[in-house]
């Protein structure tokens, strides 16, 4: 565990390097599966079990893959580990497989896996990649429910098909439509930016506050 910030590496998986809302990555089944909350945690847990599996063998095998193949190889493993994981909701969750549908196998080419096993797995150990994977995988899920939450409750008024607005709200419609989708995605996506420029500036204030300091102790002492 030694040189693992563990507490940094899931903030920025949640948060500031958060796949869909800062990232922006695998937008495309992100709008088509977040139409209900257990949508988005079905397509989360999926995502996140295969980007640990991915990371882990990758790591491993990362001295023993050539660099003009690493990418060929990557889809290789991850095709292998959506496969399995495609097989076990198919046995196990019949009725997520029927509604996530297409995009549990599309997980292949989610460009999110790709680029873990690409910019983190390939040039560091099992164990950090493991908690990177795990890391980037829960904020996968926490932007997906995110976005289902909302949409489900404007289009439907219900939140994991359970009614919790009164009977006269009238549905909006177009939350669970793509051009809702869009809207909610693009709404979060300005929260989540404003949140991160909020620190960046609570930081920059910090750091001009601390190099005054110093300066000011570096004159008094030159004075002395």
């Amino acid at each position: 565990m030694k040189n693992i910030n563990i507490k940094q590496m899931f903030l920025d998986g949640i948060l500031y390097k958060n796949p869909v809302l800062v990232q922006l990555l695998g937008l495309c089944s992100v709008l088509a599966v977040t139409t209900s909350i257990s949508n988005g945690i079905g397509m989360g847990a999926a995502a996140t079990v295969v980007l640990i599996c991915s990371n882990l063998l990758i790591s491993l095998l990362r001295k023993y893959i050539p660099k003009q193949v690493r990418i060929a190889a990557y889809i290789v493993i991850i095709s292998g580990f959506v496969t399995a994981v495609e097989l076990l909701i198919k046995a196990f969750l019949p009725a997520l497989d029927a509604s996530l549908g297409v995009f549990i196998p599309l997980i292949v080419v989610n460009c999110m896996i790709l680029a873990r096993a690409e910019a983190f797995a390939s040039k560091n150990k099992p164990l950090p990649s493991i908690i990177d994977g795990l890391a980037m995988g829960v904020g996968y899920t926490v932007a997906l429910v995110a976005i289902s939450a909302v949409r489900e409750l404007l289009g439907a008024g219900t939140l994991m098909g359970i009614h919790v607005l009164p009977d006269s709200y009238e549905p909006m419609l177009i939350a669970i439509l793509p051009p809702g989708g869009f809207i909610i995605l693009g709404c979060l996506i300005a929260l989540t930016q404003k949140i991160i420029s909020s620190r960046d500036e609570k930081l920059k204030s910090v750091a001009e506050k601390t190099t005054a300091e110093i300066e000011e102790k570096e004159a008094e002492v030159n004075v002395g």
